[in-house]
C-alpha cells in the first residue's frame, strides 16, 4: 500500500514516533468527544449502538 503524503509534511520526511502518537491522541479525543454529543443528541440510537458493541463484545471469541 502507498503511503499517504500529508500536507504539512516535506516529501519523504519520515514522521517520528512522538508525531504518529500526538495525531492518534488526537484523533481519540475528538472521536469521543463526537461520540459523548452523538449520546447527547440522539440517546435512543446511541443506547442501541451501544447494547450491539456489548453484545459483540461478548461474542467475540479469543
Amino acid at each position: 500500500m502507498p503511503e499517504r503524503e500529508r500536507k504539512n509534511s516535506e516529501p519523504g520526511r519520515e514522521e517520528s514516533a512522538a508525531d504518529r502518537r500526538r495525531r492518534r491522541a488526537q484523533f481519540l479525543r475528538e472521536r469521543t468527544e463526537a461520540m459523548e454529543l452523538r449520546e447527547r443528541v440522539q440517546p435512543r440510537r446511541a443506547k442501541v449502538a451501544r447494547l450491539r458493541q456489548q453484545m459483540r463484545m461478548r461474542t467475540f471469541r479469543w
